[in-house]
């Protein structure tokens, strides 16, 4: 099957899933949407301004980094990374985020409302506004807001309204309910959605603007080492990097394309974000494709280290691979993420963020089953600053709580001394 072509000329399903379930006053901004989008990705100007923009901004290509160390530890595999960290604002949302935004630009929109779960995505369409002159309000659960204050800290900076949903988990799942109420009550802004879900045609839309990333390790990869590899491996929340990744080599059949999910800590619900491996099929937040669910068809919570891939549904692109056995999906716990962090810091100099540590701890295992004359890449999807207070509090907790008291003493001798 030709994969490949069929995203990119979908009308919005993508097997069973897919499709656009949202409500009558949201039609006509989708349509717009969907219209300018079809125009602009064939259109050599935009593509230009586009990638322009992508070298500018983000500095791209971005590197393609060998494992050496861990690589010959391990004794299988030749491990390599793809540093999508090295971007601009930290992580490869920012890809997307500039398509959408000139995107938005080109319709006349003003005002831009986006959801964030690690505050990765939060981030880049506030930097992107901010570049482009546009109004942004970033919709964030309270829970990510608390644990992923420094991303926080940079959206206000930039000039972002960012508001913390206190519904439900307080989570990326109440984050995006929150964005579409506000986009219900405000058709005429622009929903800058974060990853490759949501209703038609986001998810196309989306990997569209992400393939940059898969294009570039096949040069990369066939420049560094002669050939293709025999894996890819990225870690999926909604989808953004894993189709970003996989993309180009859908039509590759010799190329195991690998998603790893979010095992948190243990298999029950509500420990845990694997949707594929243990959701099941349903309808929301305007699409159909799979979702934790209790046995009432209720969206079940989430629970993952990593805010970014907390969240309850995915990709309705990788719900019709995995049916399609084109994309296979592991998972990794909270445990193992941290773990790799810790021995990529280590052993490699470089700090991944705890999303893109999940399939770095899957890539791993895998590599040990395979020989040294095999090739495995890995999505650095995003780097780890932004998790600090997380892993800190798993790796030097006092050192973490004394810095807290710290700062807790220097302001209160400030307001006595006032």
């Amino acid at each position: 099957m030709a994969f490949r072509q069929h995203i990119l000329d979908s009308e919005g399903f993508f097997g069973p899933y897919g499709g656009c379930f949202v409500p009558e006053v949201l039609l006509p901004a989708l349509e717009e949407m969907q219209q300018g989008f079809e125009a602009l990705k064939e259109d050599p100007q935009f593509l230009s301004e586009f990638h322009q923009a992508l070298h500018q901004i983000n500095g791209r290509p971005t590197a393609f980094t060998p494992l050496p160390r861990i690589s010959a530890a391990i004794g299988g595999a030749q491990l390599f990374l793809k540093n999508e960290g090295l971007n601009h604002t930290g992580a490869h949302k920012i890809n997307h985020c500039i398509g959408q935004a000139l995107l938005a630009k080109r319709l006349g929109k003003k005002r831009i409302i986006a959801e964030t779960g690690a505050g990765q995505h939060g981030y880049a369409t506030a930097a992107v506004c901010a570049r482009f002159g546009l109004e942004c309000t970033v919709y964030m659960g309270k829970k990510d807001y608390e644990r992923q204050r420094p991303n926080v800290y940079w959206m206000e900076l930039l000039g972002a309204t960012v508001v913390a949903v206190e519904d439900g988990s307080q989570t990326l799942n109440d984050a995006v309910i929150a964005a579409f109420k506000d986009w219900v009550a405000n058709p005429t802004s622009f929903y800058l959605l974060g990853s490759a879900v949501g209703p038609h045609p986001y998810p196309a839309m989306n990997t569209f603007f992400q393939k940059v990333v898969g294009e570039e390790i096949r040069s990369q990869c066939e420049s560094l080492t002669g050939r293709l590899p025999n894996a890819c491996v990225a870690c999926v929340g909604g989808g953004s990097n894993a189709m970003g990744m996989f993309f180009d080599f859908l039509d590759d059949a010799e190329v195991r394309l690998i998603g790893v999910e979010a095992g948190g800590h243990g298999k029950q619900p509500g420990e845990h974000a694997a949707k594929l491996l243990d959701g099941q099929p349903g309808i929301f937040e305007g699409y159909y494709s799979y979702f934790l669910q209790d046995d009432g068809g209720n969206i079940s919570n989430t629970s993952s280290v990593s805010a970014g891939l907390d969240y309850c549904g995915v990709s309705p692109i990788l719900a019709w691979l995995a049916d399609a056995g084109r994309v296979e999906f592991e998972r990794a716990s909270d445990e193992a993420a941290l773990a790799a962090v810790q021995r990529l810091a280590r052993e490699e100099g470089l700090i991944p963020a705890l999303e893109s540590a999940h399939a770095f701890a899957y890539a791993f295992e895998l590599a040990a089953t395979l020989t040294p004359a095999d090739v495995v890449v890995i999505n650095a999807s995003g780097r780890g600053e932004k998790d600090l207070f997380i892993t800190m509090r798993h790796f030097q907790e006092e050192n973490l709580l004394a810095y807290a008291r710290h700062l807790l003493q220097h302001q209160s001798q400030k307001a006595f001394a006032v």
